[in-house]
């Protein structure tokens, strides 16, 4: 899993019928400071996440298709988690 912050919502008429009842969402990884790491990319919620919001992101083909439980869908990567805060005790 990576860190990334929430940079945009991604709207779109048509799509495939996995993503119906799904958002897709712009994330930017960050290191655990928050600043940015790389390059942005699309990512399907799975917690109503919202711009601005630090997440959770899996960023692997395989580990994100079991989400969704179709080895098959056509997904790269999935919000699990909102980052409430995180404690690195002191290290950077």
């Amino acid at each position: 899993m990576i860190i990334c912050r929430v940079v945009a919502t991604v709207v779109a008429t048509i799509k495939h019928p996995v993503y119906e009842g799904y958002k897709v969402l712009m994330v930017q990884p960050t290191d655990p400071q928050g600043e940015p790491v790389g390059g942005a990319f699309l990512s399907v919620d799975f917690v109503q996440a919202g711009v601005g919001d630090r997440v959770l992101v899996v960023k692997e083909g395989s580990s994100a298709r079991l989400v969704f439980g179709k080895e098959t869908a056509p997904v790269h990567s999935v919000i699990l988690g909102v980052i409430d805060e995180i404690d690195t005790g002191g290290r950077k």
